[in-house]
């Protein structure tokens, strides 16, 4: 038989309950909403990234037209680049219209990294071509293409600040007991892991 004071206690018990259920409610929205807010801001620091690798991609079809005629017999190298370029436009795509898709990033990643490579070699050659080192268009090209680099190490470096906050925040308890309930994976850097790698092609002449 209940009693008025087991009543009082089973509804004391009740309102706990239901006070401890909305605090914790209350925190995973607050959980979710930071997690938004971090996720927003990686992305649109990747959106400054594409501004520049699309304003490279640019170029690079002008500076191979303007080696072609004095390469002509290094029709593999421009080939490379035409087709290192094309990969890695098409892999900034992927990788622009979802930033936290890891697998996209990791396929830009690698592509860019094929892009640098063939950049690199093409520069090599060219150097046994003085009359185009001293063209002047191939100059411009190449001061803007460095420019745009520098860009892009600059870009890339607030990317990868943004990607390791909204990492880092994921992570840490107890958000990291909510963020896979709420589909908040974890976030791809943009760097190049191989040290022969690191540097940004040399386009100087």
């Amino acid at each position: 038989m209940f009693t008025f004071a087991s009543l009082s206690a089973l509804a004391i018990g009740g309102i706990v309950l239901l006070a401890f259920a909305a605090l914790v409610v209350l925190y995973a929205i607050g959980i979710y909403n930071k997690l938004v807010s971090l996720r927003n801001r990686f992305k649109n620091a990747f959106a400054q990234i594409d501004v520049q690798l699309k304003r490279r991609y640019d170029l690079i079809p002008n500076l191979v037209e303007t080696a072609k005629a004095y390469l002509s017999h290094e029709r593999e190298t421009l080939e490379a680049v035409t087709k290192a370029r094309n990969i890695a436009a098409s892999a900034a795509e992927a990788a622009a219209a979802n930033p936290a898709d890891a697998t996209a990033m990791k396929n830009l990643v690698g592509a860019e990294s094929g892009l640098a490579g063939a950049l690199s070699r093409l520069m090599v050659v060219s150097e046994r071509y003085p009359d185009l080192k001293a063209n002047q268009n191939m100059m411009q090209l190449t001061e803007e293409l460095t420019s745009t680099e520098n860009r892009i190490a600059f870009a890339r470096q607030a990317y990868n600040d943004s990607v390791m906050g909204y990492n880092t925040a994921r992570e840490t308890f107890p958000a990291v007991i909510f963020s896979g309930m709420f589909g908040f994976l974890p976030a791809e850097l943009f760097q190049i892991t191989d040290p022969t790698e690191r540097t940004a092609p040399k386009v100087q002449f």
